[in-house]
């Protein structure tokens, strides 16, 4: 039910029901209170909204860079510091791991912090481990500063997930997202390869200390551009396995996550031998296709971008089941060629449709499921190299992307029962990227809008063609059957039922 509206009239001894419409004064909300329709709530004008979202854009951009970096610079490193290319490869696993521990206890541990504060001092850290990589006197500091760029990356990723609903007008929510996240695939199109040019051109450090330099103009990027964003709800630990356990949408998207990401990281950590000994692709190719590959990804994250993010990840995940199995028994470089460009393309949505999954699955607990999916994003990739590793030693190279295959299936049929069951399983969903227009408004909004509630002395309503509901205190209704006689006076003018009174 509908609360009335407050009104700055003061009680009367005069019943409501006898006080005419016209000697109430009417109550409007200050003009600073009533939210424009094309603003989002954070309140930052839509121009500002969007330099932000790219700003935080370059920043994942950023991230994902330095996650990926070590791996064109393997050997190089190896051989200079005296270590193995397998201890080498440590510079890779490591931030993986740390950034799936870290995704809850950043998003916990700042959870009372402003927002952009947190953002600025995460990628902070990441620049200052990067030169302090550059300069390292041996393997150990390398390692360490990897430690502390895996902390950046999953607290950075966990909070920025959800900040698009608080920069860009609702209906632009989806592209927003999809602009954020188009950090990650065009990092490896265009990061990881730069900075294996660079180690190639001037050595491994000065490829450290180019990532190093481009997260302080990011800093520098995110203290202009981004707004003040105070904290919404701190999240606790107990929230996390809560909501986990009495949210079957959040629950859901986590198991398909580790489904998904796991199955793509058993097959592409082994793209390379795949490409030569199935498909019979040349070596001096491969990198060329990967490029390729990398573009296709790109493309395919502003495909899903405005999209339902769970039909769309049921269409990835069913299309990369077909694609994997093709790709382990489809020989011939031009086969080979193909599915990796709709291997590319399909997997290029992921990131983007799992995070809109866990907005419209927990809107008023977005970072909270935001830190859940990061966690296990970055676990699953650590449980994909595993699994497909295994497949390959003890079977044969086309074993790993068979085992994508049967992951990838079982993430389709999972999606499948979720929707068989309802999709919105949430009383309040939020509007996720794919919404259509009347969904827009999220669960917490949702919850304003009917107890007259809104922070920051906002107006609950989103529409100025609604703001006249609240000039006028609300009168209760009566309910009256069809067989009850009318009250004596009824239909009468209330000068007329006066005079009878």
């Amino acid at each position: 039910m509908t609360e009335p509206a407050a009104s700055s009239v003061p009680p009367s001894s005069v019943p409501p029901s006898s006080v005419p419409p016209s000697s109430v004064a009417p109550t409007r909300a200050p003009r600073s209170a009533v939210a424009s329709p094309g603003v989002p709530r954070s309140g930052v004008r839509p121009a500002k909204g969007w330099a932000a979202v790219a700003a935080v854009s370059l920043a994942i951009f950023c991230l994902i860079t330095s996650e990926l970096l070590p791996v064109g610079l393997l050997t190089s490193v190896g051989a200079d510091l005296r270590v193995s290319d397998g201890t080498a490869g440590l510079m890779v696993t490591v931030p993986g791991l740390v950034a799936g521990f870290c995704a809850p206890l950043v998003t916990v541990g700042a959870a009372r912090l402003d927002r952009r504060q947190v953002l600025c001092a995460l990628i902070g850290l990441m620049a200052a481990a990067n030169l302090a990589a550059a300069l390292a006197p041996g393997f150990a500091v390398v390692l360490a500063a990897r430690l502390l760029v895996g902390i950046s990356v999953g607290g950075f990723w966990a909070i920025a997930g959800g900040l698009a609903v608080r920069l860009v007008p609702a209906h632009r929510v989806g592209r927003a997202t999809a602009l954020i996240f188009g950090g990650v695939p065009t990092a490896s199109v265009l990061g990881v390869p730069a900075g294996t040019l660079l180690g190639e051109l001037g050595g491994w450090r000065t490829a450290f200390a180019a990532v190093g330099a481009l997260g302080a103009l990011t800093l520098a990027a995110l203290l202009l551009l981004l707004p003040a964003l105070p904290p919404a709800t701190p999240v606790t630990f107990a929230e996390l396995p809560a909501l986990l356990r009495t949210d079957a949408g959040v629950r859901t998207g986590v198991t398909v996550t580790f489904l998904v990401v796991t199955g793509q990281f058993a097959a592409y950590t082994f793209v390379r031998p795949l490409l030569r000994d199935v498909s019979g692709v040349d070596t001096g190719l491969v990198s060329t296709l990967l490029l390729g590959y990398g573009l296709a990804g790109v493309a395919g994250n502003f495909l899903a971008g405005p999209r339902d993010p769970r039909r769309t990840l049921l269409t990835v995940s069913a299309t990369l089941t077909v694609v994997l199995a093709l790709t382990a028994v489809l020989p011939g470089p031009v086969a080979g060629t193909g599915l990796l460009m709709l291997w590319g393309l399909a997997y290029g949505g992921v990131s983007v449709s799992l995070q809109g999954w866990m907005l419209r699955a927990a809107p008023r607990a977005a970072e909270a499921a935001s830190a859940l999916m990061v966690a296990m994003f970055n676990f699953a990739i650590a449980a994909g190299a595993l699994a497909g590793g295994l497949a390959v030693d003890r079977v044969s190279v086309p074993a790993a992307p068979l085992t994508g295959a049967a992951l990838m299936l079982l993430a389709a049929l999972t999606v499948t029962v979720h929707l068989r069951r309802g999709p919105n399983p949430n009383p309040n969903p939020g509007p996720g990227p794919g919404a259509e227009e009347g969904e827009r408004m999220d669960g917490a909004d949702r919850t304003r809008g009917l107890t007259g509630a809104a922070p920051d002395g906002q107006s609950p309503l989103k529409n100025d063609h609604l703001s006249r509901t609240s000039e006028t205190p609300q009168m209760p209704i009566p309910v009256r059957s069809p067989l009850t006689p009318p009250a004596p006076g009824a239909g009468q003018a209330p000068a007329a039922r006066r005079r009878r009174a």
